[in-house]
């Protein structure tokens, strides 16, 4: 009966979503909490909503100030000079334009947020691809290859496999952290390989004409301006690499919520010294952090009234019996293949929330660690798949601002994508993360 109830609970959940007749908020909220009532459970419900709200607290707080740090630091112009610095010397050269591409857009991609990272980084490089003549399609492609291996404790997939198996982040990132360096090396090998094979069909493209692009290419608006504060760009920087340092070289130690609580204050104080100028600060960056805040405590009332009631433990032993014992080791290494192509069927919440809690306990049941689950999905499920996926609204402004069509767009982009997932989780298995 409760496997029944729980399957139902996140068929339904997976319906509500993805026809978008509610939104991930309420339908976190609304259908575990009816279930519950349905189930029997009456006021239980309650206490299984607190433990699952009390075991989010150190994501939630981690996030949210994550959020605000990487705000207030790119509001003050730390990557301003990086941004300057790349866009002057990749030159006229489509090789060097490509993998410069590329790496502009995973600094900036330090935020975690997908969307800034598309919004600065096409804009600055579009005039360029299109005075060299650049197919404007190896420009959407190579933010998106930036972006979607770029999966950093702070950003949305890595927060979510968390929350919904209730796994340190540091466990779950750390042993990923040579994998990831194995997927940036393949994307700016890709990179490059794009740039050279545009080189060669554009080999009678101008040589000056990039110049006058470039010194164009950035912008700043009268009100990004008065927020800069070039005078402090070491102080940003040091405070940005000693909180990302301690955070991934301490995080048994010392809580990642509190170094980027610690980062943001000192932020504040060095860049926005008045009490006003830190309130707009705050207020301008407030609306993104409430908003996965949110997002994450309802997700911590599904996880809690699914794993209080026995929902979740009672459809994993039912799937236990009809899946063979031998595959069984087998579930992280095919979960790594499979994770990105899944991104074009269940948006971040859904699958995070509602399928991936499934799968690692089925494989906790025949011996397999959780930890493994939520490694094999983090290499491709909305990660390598979120700039592809029509379920993001991400990909649409990936197409709008490069003007090119969404099916052009996914037909490009995706086996790269698809193949930087492989790489990705057979360095996995290289590395022994999880076996194959």
């Amino acid at each position: 009966m409760l496997a029944l109830l729980g399957l139902c609970t996140i068929a339904l959940l997976l319906a509500a979503i993805l026809t978008k007749r509610l939104s991930p908020l309420v339908a976190l909220i609304v259908i575990p909490v009816a279930a519950a009532l349905v189930g029997g459970f009456g006021l239980e419900t309650g206490k299984f909503v607190l433990a699952g709200i009390q075991s989010l607290a150190p994501v939630v707080g981690m996030f949210v100030f994550a959020i605000l740090f990487f705000g207030i630091v790119s509001d003050a112009g730390l990557l301003d000079p990086i941004i300057d610095r790349i866009l002057a010397t990749v030159g006229t050269r489509p090789s060097r334009i490509v993998p410069g591409t590329t790496l502009l857009a995973l600094l900036i991609h330090l935020d975690g947020s997908g969307a800034v990272t598309f919004l600065i980084t096409i804009p600055a490089m579009l005039p360029l691809y299109d005075r060299v003549g650049i197919d404007r399609r190896i420009l959407a492609c190579a933010a998106s290859l930036a972006a979607g291996v770029n999966f950093l404790p702070w950003t949305g997939p890595m927060i979510r496999a968390s929350a919904a198996l209730k796994l340190p982040i540091p466990d779950i990132f750390t042993p990923l952290v040579p994998v990831q360096a194995v997927g940036l090396a393949f994307i700016f090998a890709v990179s490059y390989w794009l740039g050279a094979r545009e080189e060669r069909r554009l080999k009678h493209a101008r040589a000056g004409a990039v110049e006058a692009a470039a010194a164009g290419a950035r912008a700043l608006s009268d009100a990004e301006r008065a927020l800069r504060r070039p005078d402090r760009f070491w102080p940003n920087l040091i405070l940005t690499v000693a909180v990302l340092g301690t955070m991934v070289l301490m995080a048994e130690k010392i809580p990642p919520a509190l170094m980027f609580m610690l980062g943001t204050a000192l932020a504040l104080i060095i860049n926005y010294p008045s009490v006003d100028a830190q309130r707009q600060r705050i207020d301008a960056h407030a609306k993104a952090a409430i908003l996965m805040a949110s997002i994450l405590l309802a997700a911590g009332v599904f996880t809690g009234i699914m794993q209080g009631t026995g929902m979740l433990e009672a459809m994993a032993q039912s799937a236990v019996a009809v899946v063979p014992p031998g595959l069984a080791p087998h579930i992280p290494f095919t979960l790594g293949l499979v994770s990105m192509p899944l991104s074009m069927l269940f948006d971040p919440d859904s699958f995070y929330f509602g399928v991936l809690p499934v799968v690692a306990e089925v494989a906790h049941q025949l011996g397999v660690p959780p930890l493994q689950v939520a490694q094999g999905a983090l290499l491709g499920q909305m990660t390598t798949g979120f700039p592809v996926s029509p379920l993001t609204p991400a990909t649409f402004l990936v197409c709008g601002l490069c003007g090119i069509d969404l099916a052009d767009h996914q037909k490009f982009t995706f086996p790269f994508l698809l193949a930087a997932s492989v790489v990705m989780t057979f360095a996995a298995v290289a590395f022994g993360v999880f076996p194959l």
